[in-house]
């Protein structure tokens, strides 16, 4: 059976390096705090682990946004944590602290019990979310997965939250970095398999977050972060490119990963996605039309007036094509991180508007 054409596909052209009529453009936490609808549901749902659990509440969240914005591309409501929780380590929030997990990985033993979670025991309610929101989204935009890269991940599972100075990780890889692989082993494969089950429940794309990776030395992050990230990209089942909706794009995102564009774009992955610290031009010289470039303006651009937004979209939108060859084509437009709860939906609306405006061929 052949599937139902999309009715806006320029975020997946855009990844395959395709002629578009205009950039997509798509927000890191673009389902959050910073909509009253999503404060209401969040409220009503009573906590934030209540919300991203119940399928018909995820789907809704998730398309708040949509209703509001033009954007090109849904993302999951979930979090990265879902894996962790899943291997039994008791996720949990604490107001104005953010995630934390009752049973931290610390011992030889805690990382020998760690395994691949079963997807459709413990983490059914994610793959329920993706079906209910393709059926909802009615082919409207493609749906996003995503998951914390296998750094990340042992970043939280290891400090048991949120951390400043990550020494308890950083310990534990350079006293015994044997331990430090076979944990990263283990999430590795257990992200690989959270990734697939996504995309058989029907996410279009999918993204990994290395949100710590660049807390580590260069010589670290190939290491412990680079290594796995390439396992994933080479590993990960994404369909073939002539199957009915085509082959499923990876996108592998690092917060201070400029230092390493040109070996992310040999990793396999479709799409790489940067932060503000690096120019999109430099970017797109440096990986030489591999992949597809996503992002990257800073995030406090949105507390800027809708005239200064327009002026710095503008000038990364110019900056990627002067560094792609005069050519518009394989770049996804984002932030270089997520949103804030205090942001404008009103910029974020003058945000969107600039990007299509500006970037129509």
């Amino acid at each position: 059976m052949t599937a139902t054409p999309l009715k806006n596909d320029r975020f997946l052209r855009a990844l395959r390096r395709e002629p578009v009529d205009r950039t997509p453009v798509w927000l890191m936490r673009q389902a959050g705090r910073y909509l009253p609808e999503y404060r209401a549901t969040r409220a009503a749902a009573g906590s934030f682990l209540g919300m991203a659990k119940n399928p018909e509440l995820a789907c809704e969240v998730t398309l708040q946004p949509l209703r509001r914005f033009p954007l090109d591309a849904a993302i999951l409501f979930s979090d990265i944590l879902t894996v962790p929780d899943a291997m039994g380590l008791g996720l949990y929030f604490v107001e104005g602290e953010g995630p934390k997990f009752e049973r931290p990985v610390r011992t030889h033993e805690d990382i020998a019990r760690l395994a691949v979670p079963d997807m459709d025991r413990e983490l059914h309610y994610v793959t329920d979310a993706v079906r209910t929101i393709r059926r909802e989204l009615d082919n409207a935009v493609p749906l996003i997965g995503f998951s914390g890269s296998p750094w990340t991940l042992a970043c939280y599972m290891i400090e048991g939250g949120g951390s400043e100075n990550f020494s308890k990780v950083k310990a534990l890889a350079l006293n015994d970095p044997a331990a430090m692989h076979r944990l990263l082993e283990v999430v590795s494969d257990a992200v690989i398999a959270y990734l697939d089950a996504q995309r058989q429940a029907g996410a279009q794309a999918l993204q990994v977050f290395d949100t710590w990776g660049g807390v580590l030395s260069p010589s670290m992050y190939r290491e412990f972060s680079l290594r796995y990230l390439r396992k994933i990209a080479q590993a990960l089942p994404r369909g073939a490119a002539d199957s009915d909706e085509g082959r499923t794009p990876l996108i592998l995102f690092g917060k201070g990963n400029g230092a390493y564009l040109e070996e992310l774009a040999d990793s396999g992955a479709e799409g790489v996605g940067i932060d503000w610290t690096v120019g999109l031009g430099d970017a797109a010289r440096r990986t030489g039309g591999k992949v597809a470039l996503q992002g990257n303006l800073d995030p406090v651009t949105l507390y800027a007036q809708p005239d200064a937004i327009r002026r710095e979209v503008g000038r990364a939108l110019d900056d990627y094509a002067q560094g792609n060859g005069g050519s518009r084509e394989g770049h996804v437009f984002n932030l270089g991180h997520g949103m804030s709860p205090d942001m404008s939906p009103d910029h974020v609306a003058a945000l969107v508007a600039a990007v299509h405006e500006l970037s129509a061929r």
